[in-house]
């Protein structure tokens, strides 16, 4: 009989351990020194130096990972945890406050799975796609903002997007073959500028892109378009065969105004905070922007 409890028992044990696998976690991290430094105000958080919190992290979800589950990371924000706190009328002094917060605002935003990759490459993906995730609902605020135009009663911000989308595509038909990093900046009055960075590859015929950071390029391009702001696209590609090359265009009057070789160049070869000339990258070349025709037919 006792043999039989035991069997049972671990039949339990065992089941159960089945079911912790088959539970997705989130683990939030505190990505950034001056977010580690200021959760440290709170006492029930134990950790004195980031690097070692950050192995202690790292060995948390290898852990996690050995017993089978199922791990997404997100970042901790120790000002929104703060408000979220201040909302929900709990202590945020507490593992458990920590927790919720992670639950339900932390799981909620930007994550990625962790596939046993070092928490070093981990890392700046995370922040990066925040931030992507970040510039994206910013921008699409002010497209939303836009209204309906008072001549034809479009959408302002529908018929920007189609123009950025239309224009994304024949830049890169206009390029061609290689591997494309993109660069679109549209400034903001009192507000950093949106930035969007996309990497395309056009090889045997096909276009390989992420479909995400082409949504953002996308979305801050249109906020440009629709807001009329001074902004850029540079665009640089490596070819096999050829020498890296530069090019650039000016946002202005719905659409994208090449620069010449002249602007490019002194774009690239000036310092922009104190303005003076900086040498060029060697092996680079500086070339005038592509016409693009957004008014003619696909």
């Amino acid at each position: 009989m006792p043999h039989t409890d035991n069997g049972r028992s671990r039949k339990r044990l065992n089941a159960r351990r089945a079911l912790r696998t088959e539970a997705p976690s989130t683990v939030a991290v505190l990505a950034d020194r001056k977010d580690f430094a200021a959760m440290r105000r709170y006492r029930s958080f134990l950790f004195d130096d980031h690097a070692t919190y950050l192995r202690q992290v790292e060995g948390l979800l290898r852990s996690m990972a050995a017993q089978g589950t199922y791990t997404s990371v997100a970042l901790f924000d120790p000002r929104d945890y703060e408000e979220y706190c201040a909302d929900h009328h709990i202590d945020p002094d507490t593992a458990a406050s920590r927790t919720r917060y992670t639950a339900d605002v932390a799981a909620a935003g930007t994550t990625i799975p962790y596939e046993g990759q070092p928490i070093a490459r981990l890392l700046p993906r995370l922040v990066d796609e925040a931030e992507q995730q970040a510039t994206w609902e910013y921008a699409s605020t002010l497209l939303s903002r836009g209204g309906d135009c008072a001549a034809c009663s479009e959408d302002i911000g529908r018929a920007a997007f189609a123009r950025a989308s239309k224009a994304l595509r024949l830049l890169i038909e206009a390029v061609g073959e290689g591997a494309h990093h993109l660069v679109c900046s549209v400034p903001l009055e009192g507000k950093p500028p949106l930035i969007a960075v996309l990497h395309a590859e056009c090889r045997d015929g096909g276009l390989y892109l992420g479909e995400a950071s082409a949504l953002v390029f996308c979305t801050v391009l249109a906020a440009g378009i629709a807001l009329d702001r001074p902004g850029g696209v540079v665009l640089r590609t490596k070819a096999p065969d050829h020498p890296e090359t530069v090019r650039g265009w000016n946002v202005r009057d719905g659409g994208l105004r090449p620069l010449t070789e002249a602007e490019v160049f002194a774009a690239y070869c000036t310092d922009a905070e104190t303005g003076e000339p900086v040498p060029p990258e060697p092996g680079v070349e500086y070339r005038a922007g592509i016409p693009l025709d957004l008014e003619g037919d696909a």
